[in-house]
């Protein structure tokens, strides 16, 4: 494994993490504490030490594995990110929590779940613009940062051109950006990503295997099940990316080299990506992930140096 400094935090993070929301049951199955422990194990194994979750990945359910992971391992041996804004009703439906008080509540609850005492990176979760422009939610996340709750503030933009809420990272104590970033979807180039340069602030590239179409599992015409957030994705657009893939995978990716591991190694080689956090369903997939590292350079503005 590989690893890199989180912009301008002391964080340490591996170039490859595990993205949890599939944890949460809407990507086309239920997961238990063992499955969540195997993905969760192999991961430690393989050198990782991001994991991303958040808390609306079911209500808390995400979390919940991982907390439970935690109270059994090393909590010092692994940076967690979560997020906030958001309350889990049922698969696909969701209230926006945006007051201070709902998100100090959102906070403790992420605390209990994830069994712990501090939260490596709390993250503001694709909200809009007019709750992310309020001082007083920052000055009171500022506040647990003093108390210990939280170590590092980040921003999870929700459309990956928002220039306005990357532009104001530095300002609001945030030293972070996730944002989604993949080989089909290059739109941060233009702006966020020199402006997280500007900065110096660590982005978390998700959705780096394009939900799963950039992995080569899936051809045109693939279809997906009712509790797969990929069955509500338009059909046309779908449809057409998958025929980008393979036009991606005939021309790009050279023969010997596994297409998930090639698209996450294409991610991370631009010098604004930190670290790509992919879902991952098992352990094999988690190797998999891993693998991307064999493709990656050294040579990156945020390599870490002992």
């Amino acid at each position: 494994m590989k690893y890199r400094r989180l912009g301008k935090t002391d964080l340490r993070v591996s170039v490859v993490g595990v993205g949890t929301w599939q944890f949460g049951g809407e990507w086309g199955r239920n997961y238990d504490q063992n499955e969540a422990n195997s993905i969760l194990d192999k991961a430690g194994e393989v050198g990782i030490n991001l994991i991303d979750t958040a808390e609306c990945y079911g209500d808390h359910t995400s979390e919940r594995f991982i907390g439970q992971y935690l109270a059994d391992h090393r909590r010092e041996d692994w940076i967690v990110a979560t997020k906030f804004g958001h309350h889990f009703n049922r698969n696909f439906d969701r209230d926006d929590k945006w007051s201070v008080g709902d998100v100090l509540k959102q906070l403790e609850e992420s605390l209990r779940s994830l069994q712990t005492d501090y939260i490596d990176l709390y993250q503001f979760h694709s909200g809009p613009d007019d709750k992310f422009d309020n001082d007083e939610l920052w000055t009171t996340l500022d506040k647990q940062v003093q108390a210990g709750k939280i170590r590092h503030l980040g921003i999870s933009i929700g459309s990956n051109k928002n220039i306005h809420q990357t532009s104001r990272a530095t300002g609001v104590g945030s030293s972070a950006i996730q944002v989604v970033y993949n080989r089909l979807d290059r739109a941060p180039e233009e702006e966020v990503f020199p402006s997280c340069i500007q900065q110096d602030l660590g982005v978390l590239a998700r959705v780096p295997l394009a939900s799963g179409y950039l992995s080569g599992k899936y051809k045109p015409g693939a279809s997906f099940a009712d509790n797969d957030v990929r069955n509500r994705h338009d059909v046309e657009n779908r449809e057409r990316l998958l025929r980008e893939v393979e036009e991606i995978r005939k021309n790009e990716v050279p023969a010997h080299v596994n297409m998930a591991s090639w698209a996450l190694a294409w991610c991370l080689e631009n010098p604004a990506v930190t670290t790509v956090i992919p879902g991952c369903k098992d352990a094999d997939q988690v190797i998999a992930n891993a693998a991307a590292v064999d493709y990656v350079s050294d040579d990156h503005p945020q390599a870490w140096k002992a």
